[in-house]
């Protein structure tokens, strides 16, 4: 069966190099201070590397996740990030930051889990999660496929994709698993990683709530 992976790593495992490819955003680097209320209703733009998509969140499907996904693009965590998932007919996940330093502030930083509310219907968009309860933190993924199955998993969508749903069927998925399972790396070691490691990843230009 297929399973949304998100790799949980000890805070001591995660090592800092002197020269990260990023400057963190300085509020990223305080998960804690970022805890703002999502409207009921908004929109985020996503520029891509292959275009534009739109996601459309709804706070009543899964309130926590839409709170934590609202300040996540606020604080532009998002920008820069790699969509390192890339599974046609299945989904496209992504959500560690070209930075190290900021991967370290958001490992412990979980939210609780929402009660399924919606379906991972085609086009919804949900938070991913270790295989145990309340270990949300900022990893999201589009369903591409009829995942409802993730339903009975804990997986609450928050949102749906509302424009350019083409755009995620452009991605580059040659890599199959092969980044999933190298996330370790990711969150260790950043942009540097994965530009030498999978350079044809397609990246995330700039993630805004459309006003």
């Amino acid at each position: 069966m297929k399973t949304i992976l998100l790799t949980v790593l000890a805070a001591a495992v995660i090592a800092v190099p002197a020269t990260a490819a990023t400057k963190p955003n300085p509020a990223l680097l305080h998960p804690a201070k970022l805890h703002a209320k999502a409207p009921a209703l908004f929109k985020v733009r996503f520029n891509t590397t292959k275009g534009a998509f739109v996601v459309t969140v709804h706070r009543a499907w899964a309130p926590r996740g839409a709170d934590r996904f609202y300040n996540l693009v606020r604080a532009r965590f998002y920008d820069g990030d790699r969509l390192f998932r890339v599974v046609p007919g299945f989904v496209v996940q992504f959500g560690i930051s070209p930075s190290p330093k900021i991967s370290k502030a958001w490992l412990n930083a979980t939210i609780a889990d929402d009660k399924v509310r919606h379906s991972n219907t085609p086009g919804t968009m949900t938070f991913a999660a270790a295989a145990s309860p309340n270990t949300r933190t900022t990893q999201v993924f589009v369903n591409l496929g009829n995942d409802a199955f993730l339903d009975a998993q804990r997986f609450a969508p928050f949102g749906a994709i509302t424009s350019g749903r083409k755009v995620l069927a452009k991605l580059y998925h040659g890599y199959g698993e092969t980044p999933t399972n190298a996330q370790g790396q990711m969150f260790a070691q950043g942009e540097s990683f994965l530009r030498k490691t999978f350079p044809k990843l397609d990246r995330i230009l700039t993630a805004r709530v459309v006003k």
